[in-house]
C-alpha cells in the first residue's frame, strides 16, 4: 500500500510558476514509477507527467513539454512537478499517481493522491 499526499498547489498570475510535490508512504518509494494528472473544471482527467523508478526516463504530455519538469527525490519520498510559464488552461485539480509499472497515460495506475488545486488567473 502506499499513501500520496500532495501540495505546493495554489493560486499564480499567468506567467508565474508553481512547484507541486507529493509525498509517498508506505512501501518502498523507489519502486514505483510515479506521475501527475491533472482534472479541470467540466473535463476528462488527463495525463501531464511521469518519470520512472528511478529518474533516468520522464514523460510529457505535449502542453506541458518545455514548461513543466517532473523530478524525484528517492531520499525524500517525494516526487515534484515544477511548473513554469503557467497558463489559465493549466488551471486544474492535480493528482499525483504510481504505480509498480509504468505510469500509464490513460489514468489506469495503482494509487492515487486527493489532489491539489493549481488556478492561473488571467
Amino acid at each position: 500500500q502506499v499513501r500520496l499526499v500532495e501540495s505546493g498547489g495554489g493560486l499564480v498570475q499567468a506567467g508565474g510558476s508553481l512547484r507541486l510535490s507529493c509525498a509517498a508512504s508506505g512501501r518502498s518509494f523507489s519502486g514505483y514509477a510515479m506521475g501527475w494528472f491533472r482534472r479541470a473544471p467540466g473535463k476528462e482527467r488527463e495525463f501531464v507527467a511521469a518519470i520512472s523508478r528511478y529518474g533516468f526516463t520522464t514523460n510529457y504530455t505535449d502542453s506541458a513539454k518545455g514548461r513543466f519538469t517532473i523530478s524525484r527525490d528517492i531520499a525524500k519520498n517525494t516526487v515534484y512537478l515544477q511548473m513554469n510559464s503557467l497558463k489559465p488552461e493549466d488551471t486544474a485539480i492535480y493528482y499525483c499517481a504510481a504505480d509498480l509499472n509504468s505510469i500509464s497515460v490513460t489514468g489506469v495506475v495503482a494509487y492515487w493522491g486527493q489532489g491539489t488545486q493549481v488556478s492561473v488567473s488571467s
